[in-house]
């Protein structure tokens, strides 16, 4: 039986926990190695682990999935370096994915002068994609992790990816796009999915969210994306962090919601700096299997 973390305690944890040398939350390898490896087609992954850790079949995955518009962006970003390097010193496996930018180069971008249908595309591409690089993953015994400890991380497009490889394998539009395994957490940087009503019991998944609540682009609850005007092509309903923590609270699933107030959507990068908070939730609710239920309103650090 799962048991609930009070809102005090947690606070006094997460405190302790980011100075704590313990597994999974403080730094405990320094020595660490990344190598490159070819998932599908051209698309790569870079495989972030410590040294001295390299063969551990008990830690968890973390798949990390880049933004930049489904148009830009690198697995190698600085930001998702760090992230990587700072995830893998705790002790996990740590993955960074390349996937198709189905949005390169097109003259319409990805606002509302994108027509919905071709959005839907975009993010059944990227799910598909995220479920190509889980399978090699785990088909690769070079690769040491524990299969029911996949972890989805991901920022604004990689967000959006994420969020809808975890929580949308029964929408009409995403069921048939391979073989969903199980997840065990998800954090998502500013992102959303396409339907919300498609996240029941089932499939209620721990999240972690940062999201900015003037957020433009990818809505903090449930609006267009990109705000889109009804009659524009891109009109295309989403629902955000916000919307999704709520849904998750109440069927009393683990969840953890950081706001930024006044945030705008800066914060699909700013929150790589929670790091340590992230870290505790995943530790928690992965390999703890507690139940934490927290919202907090946060500034940039």
């Amino acid at each position: 039986m799962k048991r609930q973390i009070s809102i005090l305690f947690l606070f006094v944890f997460i405190s302790l926990a980011t100075q704590a040398q313990e597994k999974y939350v403080g730094q405990i390898y320094a020595d660490l190695v990344k190598s490159t490896h070819t998932y599908t087609d051209t698309l790569k992954l870079d495989f972030y682990t410590a040294k001295g850790n390299k063969t551990d079949e008990t830690r968890p995955l973390i798949l990390l999935v880049h933004g930049g518009g489904f148009s830009g962006g690198n697995r190698d970003n600085a930001m998702e370096v760090k992230f990587s390097q700072a995830m893998a010193t705790k002790g996990y496996a740590v993955a960074s994915m390349s996937y198709n930018l189905t949005r390169k180069g097109k003259a319409t971008g990805f606002g509302c002068a994108c027509p919905a249908s071709e959005k839907m595309v975009t993010f059944k591409q990227t799910t598909a994609d995220i479920l190509k690089a889980i399978a090699y993953l785990k088909s690769n015994s070079e690769f040491s992790f524990d299969a029911e400890k996949i972890i989805l991380a991901g920022s604004s497009a990689g967000a959006e990816g994420v969020l809808n490889t975890a929580y949308m394998a029964n929408h009409p539009d995403f069921k048939n796009l391979g073989d969903y395994p199980k997840i065990a957490a998800v954090v998502s940087l500013a992102g959303a999915v396409v339907d919300a009503r498609y996240i029941t019991k089932n499939n209620a998944v721990p999240g972690f969210f940062i999201h900015g609540d003037a957020d433009d682009l990818v809505p903090y609850a449930s609006q267009p994306h990109h705000f889109c005007a009804f009659d524009t092509p891109g009109f295309l309903p989403l629902d955000g962090d916000a919307h999704i923590a709520a849904k998750l609270k109440n069927l009393d699933a683990s969840y953890t919601l950081l706001t930024a107030p006044q945030g705008n959507h800066d914060w699909a990068n700013l929150g790589y700096a929670f790091v340590h908070e992230i870290a505790f939730f995943l530790n928690a609710v992965v390999n703890q299997n507690e139940l934490i239920q927290h919202e907090e309103d946060v500034e940039k650090k």
